[in-house]
């Protein structure tokens, strides 16, 4: 069996912990580096319920997207639901890691496979912030050209729409044709400059606040939120292939529970 310290230094070489942005909490974050691990759980966010497969299915890991530990926290007690969840994972002997910030920006990660997902040709770094030692360029988010040419943005967010699985997508249509598109998995509003400096006639990501589509409106580029769970929980079935590969000695499974927290009428 491997140990968790041996995951994690797989997924350090995989997606560089160190490339993640400052504001982020990512990495190794609650257990024993020696705990011997026979189950790992994927899942975008460690909750309750993820908790709870885990200890039912006999996972000594989870590795998630979104950090379990998120900001000051000053206190670990059962008054709090990350106190609970924390108390859980330790009195449960469940280690955590987590890849947020550095799967969004490597290749292979969030971005690129959410670029791949929606059919886009030849994405490059959104906001290229280096080079990896391959030479391969890293950053948040992806551009690329709409596979089968320009179409029309309600037919476009329809693509997006069934392509993700979600039940509705918000959009503002600038007027332009769908041919240059920009993603940014999860929330990436503060990122429109970039997409308009690319030349980018369309921009998807999520979390979209009203201010960001009147900027959009007023610079002309169309805009499609999909929602943050959308555009990133397509990872996770990359991070467990990427681990039942290097670990085929480790049943490593996706949470059953990767759907959206709330419902759409």
């Amino acid at each position: 069996m491997a140990t968790v310290g041996e995951i994690y230094r797989f997924l350090d070489e995989r997606v560089p912990f160190a490339l993640q942005a400052g504001f982020d909490n990512a990495g190794f974050l609650l257990g024993r580096e020696d705990r011997l691990v026979s189950r790992v759980l994927v899942a975008l966010d460690i909750t309750p319920e993820v908790m709870e497969e885990a200890i039912t299915h006999g996972a000594e890991l989870i590795v998630s997207h979104h950090p379990v530990i998120w900001g000051q926290i000053s206190s670990v007690t059962d008054r709090d639901r990350t106190g609970r969840i924390l108390l859980s994972l330790a009195e449960h002997r469940i280690a955590a890691i987590c890849a947020h910030t550095n799967l969004d920006a490597v290749e292979g990660g969030v971005n690129s496979t959410l670029a791949e997902v929606l059919g886009l040709l030849s994405p490059v770094p959104l906001q290229q912030d280096g080079y990896m030692e391959d030479g391969t360029p890293y950053g948040i988010g992806r551009v690329g050209l709409r596979a089968g040419g320009p179409t029309a943005l309600q037919a476009f967010a329809l693509e997006v729409k069934e392509l993700l699985h979600v039940p509705g997508v918000r959009y503002l249509d600038a007027g332009k044709p769908v041919h240059k598109v920009a993603v940014g998995g999860g929330a990436c509003g503060g990122m429109l400059s970039l997409a308009v400096a690319h030349g980018c006639d369309t921009f998807i990501t999520a979390d979209l606040k009203h201010d960001i589509y009147l900027e959009a409106k007023d610079r002309g580029i169309n805009l499609v939120d999909a929602g943050h769970h959308s555009t990133e929980a397509l990872i996770c079935p990359v991070l467990a292939d990427w681990l039942r590969e290097s670990f085929p000695e480790v049943a490593v499974e996706v949470t059953c529970h990767l759907e959206e927290v709330f419902n759409a009428v």
